[in-house]
């Protein structure tokens, strides 16, 4: 009886560690999700419920007001519906050049490694040839040389300059994955090689995949940023980068006008940050390392301040 008191103990403490481990895990993933969703679907949504977004009015720099919720440009142009139709704008660079880097990584990561040979090779030094090719002056010196630049190019040429990292990586998991014993029996079965890399290697390899795809469109959204605050970014369209080259070309800083470039650096940030927390949940799910690790932190925080507390009240 007391034996079987024990182990009844000893299950619902482990049930009680993994619902604390679940619980620690999706507290950061779900306030991740809760705040790209937010943003993902006013992107969605904004544009179908503002004004147009280059219409001038004769009230230049005006305050937030009931008529326009963030005040209005220089030239009296809505700020809402710019920053409605700017995320929009950002958020399809990002799904973009997310889409492109994972087909070129996979591509010549998971089937040049499962290859092997020649095409491993091949993959390999281009794969390589790619890397050291510095992405972000290529990316301006092609935006310099052509005039008229769309959302589509823009993206295309971040996604090509951006993908080569995640070939690598995802060449050496495979080359590991390839050489595992149910690989090794499924060839001995005398399965097809597609069905071996669609049905025993790829589900292995999501959580990486997921990982790198979030980490592309973070590049891409602060990359494109990054361009169209230069002047270099995609021509007749609004972003989050675009509102605040105009913002600045405006002189709002100077003017006081802070309802013109708080708003779109604000959501740069929180996306930012959503798309980061994300990623590092992901993170702690392939690795379990990095989770335990982000648990003893936690434990070690939690000991210094007892211990704080625990030397002022011997003070006192």
């Amino acid at each position: 009886m007391t034996m079987t008191t024990e182990l009844a103990s000893v299950a619902e403490a482990g049930k009680t560690t993994r619902v604390r481990r679940i619980r620690l895990s999706n507290t950061k993933l779900a306030t991740g999700l809760v705040i790209g969703g937010a943003i993902v679907l006013f992107g969605l949504i904004g544009p179908f419920v503002t004004q147009d977004p280059r219409l001038v009015n004769d009230i230049g720099l005006s305050a937030p007001s009931a008529d326009h919720w963030l005040g209005t440009t220089q030239t009296g142009q809505d700020v809402l519906a710019q920053l409605a139709y700017g995320t929009r704008g950002s958020l399809t660079v990002g799904a973009v050049v997310g889409v492109l880097t994972l087909l070129l990584s996979g591509f010549f990561g998971v089937v040049g490694a499962y290859a092997g040979g020649w095409v491993d090779e091949l993959f390999s030094l281009f794969t390589n040839i790619m890397l050291v090719i510095p992405g972000l002056p290529l990316v301006i010196v092609i935006s310099s040389y052509v005039p008229d630049k769309s959302i589509w190019l823009v993206s295309i040429v971040l996604a090509i300059t951006s993908w080569a990292a995640s070939a690598l990586v995802l060449r050496g998991y495979t080359l590991s994955l390839r050489n595992r014993d149910y690989v090794l029996a499924s060839r001995v079965a005398g399965e097809k090689r597609w069905r071996i890399l669609t049905v025993e290697i790829l589900p292995n390899l999501i959580p990486l995949l997921a990982s790198q795809v979030v980490f592309a469109v973070i590049f891409a959204i602060l990359g494109e940023a990054g361009l169209s605050y230069l002047g270099l970014g995609a021509s007749g369209s609004f972003t989050w980068g675009t509102i605040l080259y105009y913002a600045q070309n405006g002189l709002a800083l100077r003017l006081g006008a802070w309802w013109w470039f708080v708003p779109p650096g604000l959501m740069l940030a929180l996306f930012g940050a959503a798309l980061s927390l994300i990623n590092f949940s992901i993170d702690e799910i392939i690795n379990p390392k990095l989770r335990n690790q982000t648990r003893s932190a936690r434990k070690g925080w939690r000991m210094s301040r007892e211990q704080l507390s625990k030397a002022k009240e011997a003070t006192l």
